[in-house]
């Protein structure tokens, strides 16, 4: 049986340099030189993950980029499978001469605050078109997806009273963990201001000029 893997464990695992923990999943972006390349690594992972019987999300972006995430589904987080495949295919890139770039990697979740989200997930769920996410461990769901796991995730904040003075939509960005702190220097200077540090490293929460909010997240500090 497939072993759950937390954050923190994902982080002390050794091999593991080319990938990023980011919303319950890990990923990794891998330069290989030219589109041909690019599709030749694909499909060598590709080899790999049928080998395995365990199969990630892979994305092919011109010129040369291939994108990779890994989360074992059927447990609905990350598990040893998905480690055990990540350490192939970072070797599939040596043997190849294809690079990783981890810096660009990152998720974005759109969060929306609910006084009764059972009420409020049904529209939101037929205007995307997303199925709902597994239940969490009390029978709720918090959750909605891109069935084709390629747009944002649609997560739903319980409320315990109503914000009037603020908005109630915002997008939680989540990067690697060595990256927050830049991102969110880049988010100030970019003419935003930092609204709380309070939760950091777990989150930031920024807002724009005229006090849109989002929040850069990591991994880290959830525990």
């Amino acid at each position: 049986m497939a072993q759950l893997i937390h954050a923190t464990d994902f982080d002390q695992s050794p091999g593991l340099t080319d990938w990023r923990y980011l919303f319950g999943r890990i990923e990794a972006q891998f330069r290989a030189g030219s589109f041909d390349g690019a599709t030749a690594f694909a499909h060598r992972v590709a080899e790999a993950a049928n080998a395995a019987d365990h199969h990630p999300d892979i994305d092919i972006r011109y010129p040369d980029r291939v994108f990779i995430a890994l989360m074992t589904h059927a447990a609905n987080g990350l598990t040893d499978l998905d480690l055990t495949l990540a350490r192939t295919i970072s070797d599939l890139a040596v043997q190849l001469a294809v690079v990783c770039e981890p810096s660009p990697v990152s998720r974005v979740e759109v969060a929306i605050d609910a006084m009764d989200i059972d009420a409020v997930r049904p529209f939101w769920q037929a205007v995307l078109g997303y199925v709902e996410a597994a239940p969490e461990a009390d029978g709720t769901i918090e959750v909605l997806v891109d069935p084709n796991r390629i747009g944002p995730a649609f997560w739903f904040q319980q409320m315990d009273k109503p914000r009037l003075q603020r908005n109630r939509i915002h997008l939680d960005v989540a990067v690697p963990h060595d990256q927050a702190e830049a991102r969110v220097a880049a988010a100030i200077a970019a003419g935003g201001h930092l609204v709380s540090d309070r939760r950091a490293r777990a989150f930031w929460i920024l807002a724009d000029p005229e006090g849109n909010e989002a929040c850069i997240c990591t991994w880290q500090d959830r525990d």
